[in-house]
């Protein structure tokens, strides 16, 4: 498995994994897929663009309760195998402010990832957050911040397998419900 810059070539793969069911929001779920579906419709050139959104040009990002907030600079990964049938495996995204570690109270972390439900437990996820760290580390950040649900045993042995460190157990902001959160953190530097 390999991380990839999305393109339009493996774009089929893409939508034939948000048919079955997929989404890259573990939020959101569903209505995501069914918001990104059409805007691949749209126009699947610009939604290919916006999967690397260094400047933050793109629209608006919008939270579980519905609200929408300004996006911050980021840019996505798709997790890819050699499945000739099914290549594509997940997606990882990474989102930051420049200059500082620090971000906005409603983005839960510098990174976000999630894996097809017909290819988890391979290490998938583990494989791309070890490569995604790469790219990471040429933004200059001394380290990242990563969440999840205190009962989610899976993405936390990701965490840990690339070096993340237990800091805390929070509660989420009232857009994602106020419900609790494991707050972790991978030093680059």
């Amino acid at each position: 498995m390999r991380i990839v810059r999305p393109t339009l070539d493996h774009l089929p793969a893409y939508v034939a994994a948000l048919r079955q069911g997929y989404s890259p929001d573990n939020v959101r779920g569903a209505v995501a897929a069914q918001e990104i579906l059409a805007r691949i419709d749209a126009d699947a050139t610009r939604f290919i663009d916006s999967m690397e959104d260094r400047e933050a040009k793109g629209p608006l990002v919008t939270l579980p309760d519905g609200s929408q907030v300004n996006r911050i600079p980021g840019f996505n990964r798709w997790m890819w195998d050699d499945d000739p049938e099914a290549p594509f495996c997940g997606s990882i995204s990474a989102r930051w402010q420049p200059g500082t570690a620090a971000l906005p109270r409603h983005v839960l972390g510098h990174v976000g990832y999630s894996v097809v439900p017909w290819k988890r437990q391979r290490g998938y996820a583990t494989q791309a957050l070890t490569q995604m760290l790469l790219e990471i580390r040429e933004l200059g950040l001394p380290h990242i911040d990563i969440t999840t649900d205190p009962d989610n045993l899976p993405s936390q042995r990701v965490i840990l397998a690339n070096g993340g460190v237990f800091v805390e157990a929070f509660t989420k902001p009232a857009a994602f419900g106020n419900h609790a959160g494991f707050l972790y953190r991978i030093a680059l530097a």
